[in-house]
């Protein structure tokens, strides 16, 4: 603030008028100073540098190693921005299941990383321990060792409950109290040994005591009886453990906090101060991979694909995820955001949105899913392009939203469901101590006091969802920062080298091809040409076994692209199955061979898409795609039959798999033959095969040949057989006993 002493001013020897317009005119400078310094407060406030980093539990030698990095680049960055005294924000945290092992910090671990929190190092800065859920075993030590204690009022600290106590242990837990001062050094001990005796007193310098330690302050000064009381009448908790209330009731807390939101608003920080500093934080291990273009199943294996293989080869901790695409399948963004979300735990995943780049529609959703997101100023996030998303697909997704906490560090779950929702309407809402959010009427309902919450203009156009700048995205926090090039991105994370892009594999280009419509479309081919091949010759031949092939390498190719799964290998055996038993077991075509023929086609669509109706252009064009597959491959199987029963029984070794059709005269006697063929009284007659029967095929009684058919039984030409059922013109026949 700044001060004028007027009393120390000499007006002489001005006097009268003169002498009165030189007090005017010092009050109005003083006024104005004080007007110019109410002014200068609240930036001085915003401008306070805070950071933090997750300490994940149990603390182990590779966590010490971190957040010493962190504490160095911290404090380089604060000095290199002018700053004094840095707030750094310690977020303890742990897997919901894994509270037994976040108990299990191995004390040195623990000691080594309170040292350096406690150090002269860090006295130039402000060192803040946030504790959301239950801090206990050592890792209490580190707590202890900051200068704040901020806790969820349900969260607990402690119990330490070692195995075993020794005099190293409480000489370290004492020696870290009296360093930073934040609880006496007999509650730290209480929080190491639960079987301690501790006093609450009123004296001029401590709080609690062990009853020991109180006879020897008797000495010194005169303590008032009443004011002493046992730890244990002032706490619920199990001996050596407090909840955030009773942390906060015997100031152990500063504050207490439900979440990081209200943690960066007691430490009067801006909300971007809780999200982790990646380039504080780690050694990169770089590597880039792209999503450009539609969002396929396709896209996204190879990016999966590409991800698993560096991690594992190279140990990849930074994925630079380089994003210019417009959305397309649902499905497969979702399926990204979940492997990003669940896959490798301490990989960095940021998305980039170039100079001319864009993430509209799902696209969307895949960008602001990623760990940070920075973009260009100009380049563009959210909105659709051709046809949007269905209602259906919307309200779907939006409620995956809500649910994934991953979003939660917007502060809004509004703000990225109205990036694909058009009747989403989002407003700018100020709250308590200046706060800005983005709600819409249902998540402001949700807030703990909406009447805290003032609704603003609306940021949403009705009828369209949202679509924003780098720049816009940044101002309402759904971009971590911008970039206007490869070079300042670099800079912002701390890498010294561009990541490196990944190109996929041999087997990722062989899946690729394998997916390809015509590639398919000839696999298909193939695979029904040797099933043809098959039918004419008696067992399992070589056209089994390439027929074979072919399927398995069609719905390998398009399984590990992502579009076919069981349901439609299933589909596929159900139909052949179907097929199978109306050809040899019910001859002719009835609801067997047609529900067969229309499971096999229908599978054999679906394996090229993973949806089943199509919901916006990107899937109507894959439709397209998948049906112009199944109309070439059948175009392709009629041309080659045709040249297959020409051609094939003159061939060398083939014709003895399949016997060319009657031609000319014999062709003509035989269909006068069948058009005056009375068969009623054939029952019992006996026969010659002259074609194999495979069940069906030709037969001659006397001079008559006829088609006959099988139960099921492949007999080969030159058969004895008799004649043992007639249905019409059908003709069931059976081989002679005793002959083959």
């Amino acid at each position: 603030m700044t001060r004028i002493a007027l009393q120390n001013v000499s007006f002489y020897p001005c006097k009268g008028p003169a002498r009165a317009a030189l007090v005017a005119l010092i009050l109005l400078t003083a006024v104005l100073c004080r007007a110019a310094a109410a002014a200068e407060g609240p930036a001085e406030k915003d401008d306070r540098l805070g950071m933090s980093i997750r300490v994940p539990l149990p603390i182990t030698t590779e966590t010490a190693t971190r957040v010493e990095l962190f504490v160095d680049r911290a404090l380089r960055k604060a000095e290199r921005e002018k700053k004094s005294r840095p707030v750094l924000i310690l977020q303890f945290d742990f897997p919901e299941d894994q509270q037994v092992n976040a108990a299990s910090t191995d004390y040195h671990d623990a000691a080594k990383l309170a040292y350096l929190v406690s150090g002269k190092k860090l006295n130039k800065a402000q060192t803040v321990a946030y504790i959301p859920k239950t801090l206990s075993g050592h890792a209490v030590l580190v707590a202890l060792a900051c200068d704040e204690i901020i806790m969820a009022p349900e969260a607990q600290l402690g119990p330490v409950d070692p195995e075993e106590i020794n005099d190293v242990q409480r000489s370290a837990y004492k020696e870290i109290a009296e360093r930073r001062r934040r609880i006496d050094p007999a509650l730290a001990l209480w929080l190491l040994d639960r079987s301690l005796e501790i006093l609450r007193v009123k004296t001029r310098t401590r709080a609690f005591v062990t009853p020991e330690e109180l006879e020897e302050i008797k000495k010194d000064q005169t303590i008032d009886p009443n004011s002493i009381k046992p730890l244990t009448e002032l706490v619920e908790s199990q001996p050596g453990q407090l909840t955030g209330e009773e942390a906060r009731r015997l100031d152990v807390a500063s504050y207490l906090a439900d979440d990081a939101e209200q943690v960066a608003r007691v430490l009067e920080l801006p909300p971007r101060a809780m999200q982790e500093d990646p380039s504080l934080t780690g050694a990169w291990t770089a590597m880039r991979v792209e999503l450009i273009g539609p969002v396929s199943e396709s896209a996204v294996g190879k990016i999966k694909n590409s991800i698993k293989r560096e991690v594992g080869a190279r140990e990849v901790n930074f994925v630079c995820l380089w994003i210019d695409s417009r959305g397309g399948s649902a499905t497969a963004s979702i399926d990204l955001i979940s492997f990003l979300h669940t896959t490798y735990e301490g990989v960095l995943v940021v998305g980039y949105i170039p100079r001319g780049g864009c993430a509209t529609s799902d696209a969307a959703l895949v960008a602001t899913a990623c760990d940070h997101l920075v973009m260009h100023p100009d380049a563009e996030l959210g909105g659709s392009f051709g046809e949007p998303l269905s209602p259906d697909n919307v309200r779907s997704i939006a409620g995956a939203i809500r649910r994934d906490e991953q979003f939660g560090r917007f502060g809004s779950w509004s703000l990225v469901a109205a990036l694909l929702d058009p009747d989403l309407e989002v407003f700018h809402c100020e709250g308590p101590g200046g706060q800005i959010r983005y709600f819409c009427e249902e998540e402001l309902k949700e807030q703990p006091d909406p009447t805290q919450w003032r609704k603003g203009r609306q940021i949403t156009k009705a009828g369209k969802p949202l679509q924003v700048s780098g720049e816009k995205a940044f101002e309402y926090g759904l971009a971590y920062a911008t970039a206007e090039d490869l070079s300042e991105f670099k800079r912002l994370f701390g890498l010294e080298n561009d990541p490196q892009l990944v190109e996929p594999g041999w087997a990722q280009h062989l899946v690729d091809a394998l997916a390809m419509p015509g590639v398919s479309a000839l696999l298909l081919t193939i695979a029904f040409m040797a099933l043809y091949i098959e039918m004419h010759a008696p067992g399992i031949s070589i056209g089994g076994f390439v027929a074979t092939v072919c399927f398995l390498l069609f719905f390998w190719g398009h399984s590990l692209g992502g579009t076919a799964g069981w349901l439609e290998v299933l589909l596929f055996v159900a139909g052949v199955g179907c097929l199978l038993l109306e050809v040899f077991v019910l001859p002719g075509f009835g609801i067997f061979g047609l529900g067969g023929g229309c499971m096999v086609l229908l599978s054999l669509v679906l394996a090229s898409q993973t949806f089943i109706l199509p919901q916006n252009a990107y899937q109507v064009v894959q439709l397209k795609q998948s049906l112009t597959m199944i109309a070439m491959s059948g175009v392709l199987i009629v041309v080659a039959g045709l040249l297959l029963r020409r051609f094939l029984p003159k061939a060398p070794f083939f014709n003895h798999m399949i016997l060319a059709p009657p031609q000319g005269e014999e062709a003509r006697d035989i269909g006068r033959n069948e058009l005056l063929l009375d068969l009623g009284d054939f029952v019992g007659k006996r026969g010659t095969t002259t074609t194999q029967l495979t069940p069906s095929g030709k037969a001659r009684f006397g001079d008559r040949l006829i088609d006959v058919i099988t139960d099921g039984d492949v007999l080969p030409a030159e058969t004895e057989i008799k004649v043992v059922e007639v249905y019409g013109n059908r003709v069931v026949v059976e081989p002679v006993r005793g002959r083959a």
